[in-house]
This record gives structure tokens, C-alpha cells and sequence, in this order.
């Protein structure tokens, strides 16, 4: 007679003992149910009394075919998986190997086509160039020449006049000086005609015969490697905050910023300098200056004015600094009060300065497009510093 709780199947008997096979080592019968709890084969008397009374069992035998039609049902998954995957190594991968081949060998195409243009846009452009170079040597060349012949005649003209002069009063007694006063006036007349040298462009020659985009663009990106840049802070304007890594200047238009005082601190523009000066040779750094309507970045000497609020300490208002400005929507590059008015497209997000001291150049680039901004030639007569200023937010140098 079945019990509650046996957790057997209605009309399941608890088993008996077991002749041959797997027993219970409990109830010495046979392992014909399986316990779901404990994951294992139980006799019908530990499923009755034992210990899985009241768990759910099966009986073994449905237990096993359930979990080979399972198995079978896994064997024809992984079946088809091993097909899919042989089909694959059979028919994609051949393909994407020879369209790896293929893209490979059209990109080394492009690479050497384009370098091909670029190489010969580059000695056309110096072909080009060293011919105005040679023109621009040959006329000026031609001036100077020109120059001398014309003052060579001039002197000439001018000894034979004093000869003259000499003559006349060397050999000539009053009345016959008073005769020739017409005529020794009139030969005077004519060599005060003869005007003073003056200092002549035509004799210089002209460096910005080699101006050219495509070699500043060039040039630009091949120099793009930037220099370890820091903030001086013993420069900082009270205006100025510097960020903890010591990368930001943020403006504050109250003098919030105990910064103590030192002649090398701006106490007036909201101007800070870099630390390193540079003394020859090509260097680059830039700055992120999305964040900012109104900033100056460039140059200057080590002599600018650090007090006051002249133009000896405003940055592109003296003979000592140079600068490309943002304000508003405005953009200029400014050295000595002399400003030239910089158009562009749109606003740049990062603005990169490189100099050439042993070229004589510094220029302004926006290096997310490789352009150039503005470019300034200039024989400079000491080191130079990095130079920033900020007037609206924040810019930051870009390490």
C-alpha cells in the first residue's frame, strides 16, 4: 500500500530488491527512480521513506531516454554547426582571402599613385620656386647693378664738375670769374640734380618670392612632432587660474588668484609665458581653444614688459611679441601695433604655432586640417618664449 509523501507516481510501487545491477547501498533495491534534487539514481524506498521523500523523481528509465533524445538532439546541433563551419572554411574564407589580396595590392596601388602625385606635385612646386628664386635673384642683381652704374655716372659727373670748379677759380682773375658766373650756375644747377642715395626695396631681395601654400602645409606637417611645453607660473597674471595639471589657463575677470608678486608676473593683461626659451632651430606646440571667444597665442621676447597696462606688456602691441587673436568672431595676427585681419572658414578647435628661428618664420596652423592660418617672417634678435593669453573661459595646452 502506497504512503503520502512518497513523491512516487500514482500506482508506482517502491521497488524490490535487486538481483543484478546498480542497488541502493541503503535499501539493497534496485535504482529504478532519479531524484531531481539530488541529481542522482535513488531506490523507490528512499523515495518513499528515505532521504528524497517528497522530492519530485522519475522513473529511471524515462530519466535516461529523455536525456538520450537530448544528446541525439545536441549531436545534430553540433552536426549542423560542423557543417556550417566547414561550408564556411570552404567557401567564405577562400573568398575573403582574395578580396584581402585584392584590397591589399588596390591600397598599395593607391598609397604609391598618390605618393608618385605628391612627389611630382612637389618637384614641380620646386622646380617652380627655385625659378622665382633665380628671378628674383637676377632682378635684384639687375637693380644693383643698374644702381651702381647710375651713381658711377654720378660721381663722374660730380669730379668733373669740382675739376671745374677748381679750374675756374684756380685760373681765372675776378673779371673773368664774374663772366662766367652763368655758366659755372647753370653746370651747379644741373649737378644738384644729382640726388642723395636712398634706401630702395628693389635693392633687397624679396623673401616672400618663396611663399608658397602647398610647401607651409608641407613643411607644417612634417614638423608636427610637438614640444614639451609648461606654463611659467611664476608669469600667471592674477587673471589667470592654472589647472592641477598644469595644462589649462582659466580666466577670472576679478583678481581672485593670490599669486604672489615677482617681476616676472603680468599684473595687468591676463598674459602668461612659457618656461623653456628657444634659441634656434624649428619648434611646434598647440593649444585646444574651443572653449574660448577671446584668447592670443605666439611669441615674444624675454624682455616684454610684465607691468602695467601700456602696450609694452600687451601681447602684439610691441616690437617684442607676435601673436595670432581670437575675439569673437574676429581673428588677427598682431606684432607692434600692426594688425592684418586673418579670415576664415570657421573656428578653429586647436591652434598650432611653429617657428623657425634659423628660417626667420613663425607660423599659425590649425592642425586638425593642416592649414595654414598666417604666416610672419621675421630675423629674430634673441630667444623666444611661448606666449598665452585669455580673456573669455579657458585654453588648454595640448601635451
Amino acid at each position: 500500500m502506497a504512503q503520502e509523501g512518497t513523491g512516487l507516481p500514482p500506482g508506482a510501487e517502491p521497488g524490490s530488491r535487486s538481483q543484478a545491477g546498480a542497488s541502493c547501498p541503503e535499501h539493497g533495491l534496485e535504482l529504478g527512480w532519479f531524484c531531481a534534487a539530488h541529481r542522482r539514481p535513488v531506490c523507490g524506498q528512499c523515495a518513499r521513506l528515505g532521504g528524497c521523500r517528497g522530492h519530485r523523481v522519475t522513473a529511471l528509465e524515462a530519466k535516461a531516454a529523455d536525456l538520450r533524445n537530448k544528446i541525439v538532439d545536441q549531436c545534430e546541433k553540433l552536426q549542423l554547426q560542423s557543417a556550417a563551419i566547414t561550408k564556411y572554411m570552404a567557401e567564405v574564407l577562400p573568398g575573403k582571402n582574395q578580396s584581402a589580396l585584392s584590397a591589399a595590392s588596390w591600397a598599395r596601388e593607391v598609397v604609391i599613385q598618390r605618393l608618385i602625385f605628391v612627389r611630382n606635385v612637389c618637384e614641380n612646386e620646386e622646380q617652380r620656386l627655385l625659378e622665382k628664386v633665380h628671378t628674383e635673384e637676377e632682378r635684384t642683381h639687375q637693380s644693383i647693378l643698374t644702381q651702381r652704374a647710375h651713381w658711377t655716372e654720378s660721381l663722374q659727373k660730380l669730379a668733373a664738375l669740382r675739376t671745374y670748379l677748381v679750374d675756374m677759380i684756380t685760373n681765372l682773375d675776378d673779371h673773368g670769374l664774374v663772366h662766367a658766373e652763368q655758366e659755372i650756375f647753370e653746370r651747379t644747377e644741373a649737378a644738384e640734380g644729382i640726388l642723395k642715395p636712398q634706401e630702395s626695396e628693389k635693392l633687397n631681395f624679396n623673401q616672400k618670392c618663396v611663399q608658397s601654400p602647398l610647401l607651409h602645409q608641407l613643411w607644417a606637417s612634417a614638423v608636427l612632432s610637438l614640444e614639451e611645453v609648461h606654463v611659467d607660473e611664476k608669469t600667471i597674471s592674477p587673471l589667470l587660474a592654472l589647472s592641477e595639471d598644469k595644462k589649462t589657463l582659466a580666466f577670472s575677470p576679478k583678481k581672485t588668484k593670490p599669486y604672489p608678486d615677482c617681476p616676472e608676473r603680468f599684473d595687468h593683461w591676463p598674459n602668461a609665458l612659457g618656461t623653456k626659451a628657444f634659441h634656434k632651430g624649428t619648434h611646434a606646440w598647440r593649444i585646444r581653444v574651443d572653449k574660448s571667444c577671446a584668447y592670443k597665442l605666439g611669441i615674444s621676447y624675454g624682455s616684454l614688459q610684465r607691468k602695467g597696462a601700456g602696450n609694452a606688456a600687451r601681447l602684439g602691441y610691441n616690437p617684442f611679441s607676435w601673436v595670432f587673436s581670437r575675439y569673437d568672431k574676429e581673428f588677427r595676427f598682431s606684432h607692434n601695433s600692426r594688425h592684418q585681419a586673418v579670415e576664415l572658414v570657421k573656428c578653429p578647435a586647436q591652434v598650432g604655432v611653429l617657428v623657425d628661428l634659423d628660417g626667420g618664420e613663425v607660423l599659425f596652423y590649425d592642425p586638425t586640417v593642416c592649414v595654414i592660418l598666417h604666416s610672419h617672417r621675421e630675423a629674430f634678435t634673441a630667444p623666444i618664449y611661448p606666449v598665452f593669453a585669455v580673456a573669455d573661459q579657458s585654453i588648454s595646452l595640448v601635451q
